[in-house]
């Protein structure tokens, strides 16, 4: 267990009303939010298509412990996280990342072999810094905002906005939302742009799956594709989406191009509603 945290992890289960598929799909989430962020439509809709779908909070993350010594968390913590969550399941999970969370799966490759994974507006192997220049450049007052937020200053609903979704949101959900945004390690991050990126000669190479967002201000398309050219796979860009994927108002398009590449790679009954 990681000794840095006094508990168990939060972990949100999701599972079908009938038989579930054999395999389970595990998500893990980025920077400044939690398993919440996908247990808003993510896990009900893939349990109602069959699938065992689970989200865990990592360390100093939505309710799992930690929170009051979060900048201590390094990026080996989020992955010691993943896997102790990983090694739960009878069978292993498909890994699903995003953003931040698609570097700890890429990190949890260097350790385990899962059967699939899928990163989406992850960070790139190659790091944090061009995606730190780029939004420094292109949109200074976004990168102060978040920089104030990984102090642990105060939310701007703008921000949040204009860093999380290019598609309308109701008002009555983003401050939803801002409520539950939270402050990021900063030790993660600098583990992130510097001091311990993936080591792609290390990992197990299972097929994967490298997702973005055409308006992402965050992680850009240049950077999707980046990803994918260092995996070696193609990179498919959705048109009109921010970089929360999967809250955005159309988080089917990316679920359904998910669920039927998973089906694809494991052929099971598995009834679509």
């Amino acid at each position: 267990m990681n000794m840095k945290r006094n508990g168990p992890l939060e972990v949100i289960t999701r599972r079908p009303a009938g038989a579930a598929h054999p395999q389970p799909l595990l998500f893990v989430h980025g920077a400044y939010t939690g398993a919440w962020c996908w247990d808003e439509y993510f896990l009900p809709w893939f349990a109602e298509a069959g699938f065992e779908a689970v989200a865990l909070s990592l360390s100093g993350h939505g309710e799992s412990p930690g929170r009051n010594c979060l900048d201590l968390f390094s990026l080996d913590d989020y992955v010691a996280d993943v896997c102790e969550v990983m090694d739960r399941f009878a069978v292993p999970p498909v890994l699903i990342g995003h953003s931040m969370g698609g570097m700890v799966v890429l990190k949890c490759l260097e350790l385990r072999q899962p059967p699939a994974a899928v990163l989406m507006a992850s960070v790139p192997p190659q790091g944090l810094w061009a995606s730190a220049v780029g939004l420094a450049m292109r949109r200074p007052d976004l990168m102060n905002e978040l920089n104030a937020l990984l102090a642990g200053g105060a939310k701007s609903l703008d921000a949040l906005a204009d860093a999380l979704f290019a598609q309308p949101v109701p008002l009555d959900r983003l401050q939803r939302y801002a409520l539950r945004v939270q402050p990021e390690s900063a030790r993660v991050i600098w583990d992130m742009t510097l001091f311990n990126l993936p080591q792609i000669a290390r990992m197990h190479r299972p097929p994967m799956r490298v997702l973005g967002a055409a308006c992402d201000p965050i992680i850009p398309p240049p950077l999707v594709d980046m990803t994918a050219a260092a995996l070696g796979v193609p990179a498919q860009i959705f048109p009109g989406m921010g970089h929360g994927m999967m809250l955005e108002a159309d988080w089917q398009a990316v679920a359904r191009s998910l669920l039927d590449w998973v089906v694809e790679l494991f052929p099971a009954n598995c009834e679509i509603r």
